[in-house]
């Protein structure tokens, strides 16, 4: 083994090939949130501190709930891309598989949560 060279110990060990794949989906997701951002704090900062019914009342139309739940699903599937490849860049072995494992279940547990408290919201 010992006289192996770099490109025979290289062998077998290529790409996974979703690398282009990875790197469309973060491209796409962050114009996306470039275009969303805005909207959702044009949107949802001037009803900060108002009572609750005015509140209601702003989400119960149309355009702000679908900006905010857009807003909670394309972050979230953002973050999940982003936190899975921090992950596979600086852990290793069952530790990487658990947190991918784990911040991928957090992540869409937020996501649920927040599309229904926006349901509840807007309904």
């Amino acid at each position: 083994m010992a006289f192996y060279t770099d490109r025979k110990r290289a062998v077998g060990m290529g790409s996974a090939k979703t690398g282009t794949e990875n790197f469309w989906r973060m491209t796409v997701s962050s114009y996306a949130l470039l275009i969303l951002t805005p909207l959702f704090l044009f949107t949802f900062g001037p009803q900060l501190g108002k009572p609750y019914e005015e509140v209601v009342a702003y989400f119960a139309k149309p355009f702000p709930a679908v900006i905010a739940g857009l807003m909670i699903t394309v972050g979230f599937l953002h973050f999940i891309r982003g936190m899975r490849m921090v992950l596979e860049d600086y852990t290793h072995g069952m530790v990487r598989e658990w947190l991918v494992i784990a911040v991928t279940c957090v992540s869409y547990f937020a996501i649920g949560c927040g599309l229904f408290a926006l349901a509840r919201l807007a309904l």
